[in-house]
């Protein structure tokens, strides 16, 4: 066994790390330089994207109702052919 200094150093790593990892990558302008720059290319604002999305009660229940339509309407058609094959 190696003893307790090793041990005393395992942990010395153990708290360090993570402390230093988050003071790195925490500092406001490590964010700015290196993180503001690049959002637009991975996450466009909300005025350039198709979708909206909804903020209350009744316009997520709107959507929702939408989506099962939707689904319902392409499952109709995905049984319609086969349907029709079947009856010929």
């Amino acid at each position: 066994m190696a003893g307790p200094n090793l041990e005393l150093f395992k942990f010395g790593i153990y708290v360090f790390f993570p402390v230093a990892i988050m003071l790195h990558y925490g500092n406001p302008d490590w964010y700015i330089e290196n993180i503001l720059p690049y959002r637009e290319k991975f996450w466009p604002s909300p005025s350039n994207t198709a979708a909206r999305i909804p903020h209350n009660s009744t316009e997520l229940q709107n959507e929702l109702d939408r989506l099962k339509l939707r689904k319902m309407q392409e499952r109709q058609r995905a049984l319609a052919p086969s349907s029709a094959s079947d009856s010929s």
